[in-house]
């Protein structure tokens, strides 16, 4: 049995890793429906797992494994479709992928480090903006400003995250 505390960073790093789990799925599947649902049986088998993973390894690869063997299943059912990949073009994928998990994983952090360093009124519209059902008609309104306004302003400091996120990247502050 985990501990509670073990439990809780579990799901942690399995909430943090929805969106690249479903977009890993999503590269292999292009069907939005089937992806959802392969991403929710692959959560089960991590869930039911969980007692497998071994901590200070890539939360993120140990996920895409999982999801590779169901997208597998997934496939395996579908084999009577035509527009089906062939398992090499999935193997290649996969294996390109898998070298972009490190990448993704130093981008992530240095994305976490230059949204930390923004002033807190511009990380508190990037956060507003990104949060479910978040919307610059939203923004405005609660700003008192125009949309064109506040589209301006998230473009700037999307455009000031990029530069923080690829100095980092380049200076290697991140690794």
């Amino acid at each position: 049995m985990i501990e509670p505390s073990n439990a809780d960073e579990f799901v942690r790093q399995l909430t943090g890793a929805q969106t690249s789990l479903y977009a890993y799925i999503l590269s292999l599947l292009p069907d939005r429906a089937a992806a959802r649902d392969v991403l929710q049986e692959t959560n089960l088998t991590l869930w039911h797992k969980r007692a497998d993973f071994q901590p200070g390894t890539s939360f993120m690869a140990w996920g895409c494994r999982v999801a590779y063997f169901h997208v597998l299943n997934h496939r395996r059912s579908l084999k009577r479709d035509r527009l089906v990949f062939d398992d090499e073009l999935l193997d290649f994928l996969v294996e390109r992928h898998v070298e972009r998990i490190p990448e993704a994983d130093r981008r992530e952090l240095a994305l976490k480090k230059c949204l930390e360093n923004l002033p807190t009124g511009q990380r508190s519209l990037i956060e507003k903006r990104y949060a479910p059902d978040g919307s610059v008609q939203e923004l405005a309104a609660a700003e008192g400003k125009s949309v064109g306004a506040i589209s301006q302003t998230l473009y700037r400091i999307r455009e000031a995250l990029l530069n923080c996120i690829q100095g980092s990247l380049a200076t290697k502050e991140i690794s």
